[in-house]
């Protein structure tokens, strides 16, 4: 077998078990507001928080402000990624305008453009760490991480072999220039809301 042979068999494999994962959450109580996603095989529920919201509404916005409204763009929908049990969902996620759903009824991670994530305390780690490497390895271009915390972004660009050759930090104050991007526009920073940070 060849190595995209190997990826399409274990993310096939992946997508059941994550299915019946799904299933099961839908019937569990999960309280009104919670995010869940699976990262490597964990379960994650994290409350949507005011500031989250804010930063997540602001890159929305200036997404459907460059492209449009027909844009295919989403906040916290499943898509499954490479690597073990991985149904993700990305804070923003773009698709390209040719993206349709597989027999299944999944969004495919080949047609992700990019992603942006809102740093929560509770799994700042997966962000920073299993989140990041399944986006390279699934090869999107472009991976931004916001931080309220510390106040800054990671734009990470060139994904190769499982992680990004590229970062740049941008602090909060500054435009996110990503004009020669595969999202080739620029997102405000000024008006993003800070948390205090979780060590003060």
């Amino acid at each position: 077998m060849t190595v995209l042979e190997d990826r399409i068999a274990m993310a096939d494999v992946n997508t059941q078990r994550l299915d019946e994962w799904f299933e099961r959450l839908e019937r569990m109580p999960v309280p009104e507001g919670f995010r869940v996603e699976i990262v490597g095989g964990t379960v994650y529920m994290t409350p949507q928080r005011d500031t989250h919201w804010g930063i997540i509404r602001r890159i929305v916005r200036a997404v459907e402000d460059r492209f449009g409204m027909d844009v295919q763009v989403f906040s916290d929908v499943r898509i499954d990624f490479p690597g073990h049990e991985n149904g993700l969902c990305p804070d923003v996620a773009m698709l390209r305008d040719s993206a349709e759903k597989d027999d299944e009824g999944h969004w495919r991670y080949e047609d992700v453009e990019f992603v942006f994530e809102v740093i929560s305390e509770g799994t700042a780690a997966n962000d920073y760490g299993p989140k990041k490497a399944a986006y390279a390895t699934a090869e999107v271009p472009l991976y931004v991480i916001v931080d309220p915390y510390q106040g800054r972004c990671y734009v990470y660009t060139d994904p190769k072999n499982g992680d990004y050759v590229t970062r740049t930090r941008v602090d909060f104050g500054d435009d996110i220039d990503l004009t020669g991007t595969v999202a080739d526009l620029t997102v405000s920073t000024s008006a993003f809301p800070r948390d205090p940070s979780p060590l003060a």
